[in-house]
């Protein structure tokens, strides 16, 4: 049953719920009631019969005080009907044989004791349920008084039971008919409650939906604020996933054009029939696959981009980059130092966070002297959208580098000194990748003489 409810919508289980509760309380309500009145009905009675039997008991002290025997008081019209519901009777407990005088209504037939389990009230009296004359259920209370000298007497005085139990039926009708209209109306308003709060779910499905058609490129509409950050990182997830593809299609265009020109030079060769034609296929064949791997890392990387599930910590990649490059230029004798907070994760690939710092660390340790300092802290500057980034800084002591050939260092290929072994392509990879995560690569002067290449990552 559980996993029955579990699969329901939304809106049925807040309906389901809303309806188990609603209709428990107010079980538990008409239960307490329907007590409460029971009780009242029965003291209400009790107190009624009680004026009676102080009428009893006032002509019992009289007839005492005047030594004389009391004739048999008239208290209401209903005593003096035969069997008419309403009965009393007196009796006196000291004698050897009872003396007991009873309304006319008992008409030859005498009242029964309360039991051991009725109920004790004020001034000494009892209280309960007999059975009267006909096995009719009757409600009686009874008091023993003592008139000294004049003996002691047990009055009581009893009704009909029926009339509580009609009154009490009679509101327990009124008290149902009232709670399933409170109840069919409290179903109703939690309909429409759960309805209209589920209003702009509904709205953002249909968003969806006509997104899914091509209908739209976003989701539009003003959301409550419980629901809008839903509606934003849908929109943010599918302009990820447009970067995504748009960066995925630049790649296959950047493949394709850059295929063009060795594809030329080996039909150029075929054509003129060289002898050289198949260290030609060769060497265009190196090359080919070296763009071939180049784009496919570059298509793997738009990929993992923005990847709402990535997230790497920022101090172990460091760390295990100083090792490495500490290795890599012992010869050299160049130190490396590093400063990052604990708990500061890019969010992102780890794989491409070390692409994007180990370039810009291999580059700094080509041109440094003596020293390369990396550091990384997070940004205290988010973006428009509120999301949070970090800043790594990485420092050499090189001989640094013109404003005006800043510029140039990222562009894929462009070597501005030969003399340093590479490729030209480190800092135009970090560009392009940085990029992809919504990032940026800045070079400028660094506190240490050289270069500072300060990148900026997005952040969690």
């Amino acid at each position: 049953m559980l996993k029955a409810l579990n699969a329901r919508s939304i809106a049925s289980r807040l309906f389901l719920s809303a309806a188990f509760w609603s209709s428990s309380i107010l079980i538990i309500a008409g239960l307490g009631l329907s007590a409460l009145n029971a009780r009242a009905t029965e003291s209400n009675f009790d107190d009624e019969l009680g004026v009676y039997l102080k009428a009893l008991v006032a002509n019992v002290a009289v007839a005492g005080e005047e030594g004389r025997a009391a004739a048999p008081p008239v208290i209401a019209p209903q005593f003096e009907l035969a069997f008419s519901g309403w009965y009393w009777q007196i009796t006196r407990l000291d004698g050897e044989h009872p003396d007991i005088r009873t309304s006319r209504s008992l008409f030859a037939t005498q009242l029964p004791r309360l039991d051991e389990s009725a109920a004790r009230g004020d001034l000494n009296r009892w209280r309960g349920y007999v059975t009267g004359p006909g096995e009719r259920p009757l409600r009686m209370i009874e008091r023993e008084i003592d008139a000294g000298d004049d003996g002691r007497y047990l009055v009581q005085v009893a009704a009909n039971a029926d009339v509580i139990q009609t009154e009490i039926v009679n509101f327990e009708y009124a008290l149902g008919a009232t709670f399933l209209v409170l109840a069919l109306a409290l179903l109703g308003s939690t309909a429409l409650a759960v309805r209209f709060g589920l209003r702009p779910l509904r709205v953002l499905q249909e968003g969806v939906t006509a997104i899914r058609r091509g209908e739209a490129e976003r989701i539009s509409g003003e959301f409550p604020q419980d629901v809008a950050p839903l509606a934003a990182e849908v929109n943010l997830l599918l302009d990820a996933n447009r970067e995504v593809v748009e960066r995925a299609r630049t790649q296959v265009g950047n493949l394709a054009h850059a295929l063009k020109t060795p594809l030329s030079v080996i039909v150029n060769e075929a054509e003129s029939g060289s002898p050289r034609l198949a260290d030609k296929v060769q060497e265009q064949a190196d090359v080919m696959t070296r763009q071939v791997s180049f784009y496919l890392d570059r298509a793997r990387a738009a990929a993992r981009a923005n990847s709402p599930s990535a997230a790497t910590e920022v101090r172990p990649v460091i760390d295990g980059l100083i090792r490495t490059f500490e290795k890599v230029y012992r010869d050299r004798g160049l130190a490396f130092a590093a400063s990052a907070p604990d708990g500061l994760r890019f969010r992102g690939e780890s794989q491409d966070l070390a692409d994007l710092i180990g370039n810009l660390l291999d580059n700094a340790g080509k041109w440094a002297r003596a020293r390369v300092e990396i550091g990384a802290e997070r940004d205290p500057q988010a973006d428009a959208a509120g999301r949070p980034f970090l800043i790594a800084r990485i420092d050499d002591d090189g001989p640094g580098l013109d404003p005006g050939a800043r510029d140039a260092a990222i562009q894929r290929g462009r070597r501005l000194d030969e003399s340093r072994p590479g490729s030209g392509l480190g800092l135009s990879i970090v560009v392009d990748l940085a990029a992809m995560y919504s990032g940026s690569l800045r070079l400028e002067d660094s506190p240490l003489g050289g270069v500072r290449a300060t990148l900026r990552l997005p952040s969690l």
